[in-house]
């Protein structure tokens, strides 16, 4: 079977992972990047799809009748038409749960960071300010204790528990907001702006909808605390970016943590660049080399799952 790989350079820009897994499942193009007026190009006759964000549309459907599967890089189907796909017989198939911990570590980063401050240090010393301490401990910046902080999950998917289950051990107070009950949930569960309401550490792992676009806007903020930090490593189009700039402008929330934008790469023009006490990295949150590496695994495995008529992961 022919195999077209749109976006390779998404999965692998160090070079770090083989193509050999990839080139035992058929014949294998690799292209790095696909601009959207080359995807039907770069697709060509092939029998299969993988790519991670290049738009796999009606028209490209139409346009590659030999489209057999489609293969997702990512958790995240919106890509993908995918009622379409179903109407003309494409399979398509994510890789759900690859990132489970690299993102759960990485929220976690964010929140040790705003807590403990270690930048901040690391600057003043290297300032010289400790050694002009007149005592041996310097510590103008405030820092606190993560034990009896209230950590408010938005999605409660094995993402959510997972930050759940590490902000436990930490002695943090779990709240879930989750747009169904949980089954046999340890944790207290309730509406999105109780949640906000009582959140210390407001962090979001629910998938971007036509219910959850936008959902981080001016009314959610007011029912924050002022002392709050805000978490986003689900999808940037839950973030209304203006309203959020305002609030941390404002002094309406403490911080915000972004791995994710409406759009990327990041626009010079966004609202959120210059923000006050908003950090924000580049989609970084799933890029370990370990978990690149089972995000390859489960692809390959899915489409081995396929070949022998018992499809898994299956999103259509």
């Amino acid at each position: 079977m022919k195999i077209a790989v749109l976006d390779w350079y998404t999965v692998n820009i160090s070079g770090d992972i083989p193509t050999s897994q990839l080139e035992e499942l058929g014949d294998v193009r690799i292209i790095p990047l696909t601009p959207p007026e080359e995807t039907a190009a770069n697709i060509g006759d092939a029998d299969i799809v993988l790519c991670n964000k290049v738009l796999i549309t009606k028209e490209v459907m139409d346009a590659c009748p030999n489209i057999k599967y489609v293969g997702l890089f990512a958790t995240g189907f919106n890509n993908v038409d995918i009622a379409y796909a179903a109407e003309k017989g494409i399979t398509v198939c994510n890789a759900g749960q690859y990132s489970t911990d690299a993102v759960a570590q990485q929220t976690f980063a964010y929140i040790l960071d705003r807590y403990s401050r270690i930048r901040d240090y690391d600057i003043a010393v290297k300032n010289g300010e400790w050694e002009r301490s007149p005592a041996f401990s310097y510590f103008p910046v405030p820092t606190a204790e993560l034990a009896g902080k209230t950590l408010s999950i938005v999605g409660f998917g094995s993402i959510g528990r997972k930050v759940a289950q590490i902000g436990s051990a930490f002695g943090m107070n779990i709240v879930v907001s989750t747009r169904t009950q949980p089954k046999d949930c340890p944790y207290e569960v309730t509406d999105l702006y109780t949640a906000a309401e009582k959140a210390d550490v407001l962090t979001f792992h629910c998938p971007l909808t036509d219910k959850t676009a936008g959902i981080i806007n001016s009314k959610l903020i007011s029912h924050m605390k002022p002392t709050a930090m805000l978490i986003n490593t689900s999808r940037g189009g839950v973030v209304n970016e203006k309203d959020l700039a305002d609030a941390l402008n404002s002094g309406k929330i403490a911080a915000a943590y972004l791995d994710v934008l409406v759009k990327e790469p990041m626009s010079p023009d966004t609202p959120l660049k210059g923000a006050k006490n908003c950090v924000i990295t580049p989609h970084t949150a799933w890029a370990p080399l370990e978990t690149r590496e089972r995000l390859v695994d489960i692809v390959c495995s899915n489409i081995k799952a396929w070949q022998n008529g018992c499809p898994q992961n299956k999103v259509n």
